[in-house]
């Protein structure tokens, strides 16, 4: 089963912290990868730009409203995702475990979501 990983930071944090601890990051996010491409798992994975650049689409009266930034403040933002293909839930949370979301001594979290399987037409 193919599972979407979450990665929730806070971006204020990753962007106040030294080049020393970014780097250790992005270094916990590509042994991960590296790990899961080895083990045959990895289908997916990337960083997403700040909330700053994001656009939020909804309907309004039946037409699109367009509004910049995200729709909703929050504490963390979602930096980032994973998609990887478990044998089960107790497989993707020990992925889970190993996805870096610490910063400036800030704990994130990772949501893990199976994915639905969409059928054939």
């Amino acid at each position: 089963m193919r599972y979407m990983f979450l990665v929730y930071s806070r971006e204020s944090d990753f962007a106040e912290a030294s080049a020393e601890d970014r780097e250790q990051i992005k270094a916990g996010h590509w042994a991960v990868m590296d790990e899961s491409r080895r083990k045959g798992v990895f289908i997916a994975g990337e960083p997403l730009q700040p909330t700053a650049t994001a656009t939020t689409v909804r309907k309004e009266n039946g037409k699109p409203l367009v509004l910049d930034g995200p729709f909703a403040e929050t504490k963390e933002q979602l930096a980032g995702y994973y998609i990887l293909d478990c044998q089960n839930l107790d497989e993707a949370i020990a992925w889970a475990a190993k996805i870096p979301t610490a910063c400036k001594g800030s704990e994130g979290c990772i949501e893990v979501r199976p994915i639905a399987e969409i059928p054939p037409r």
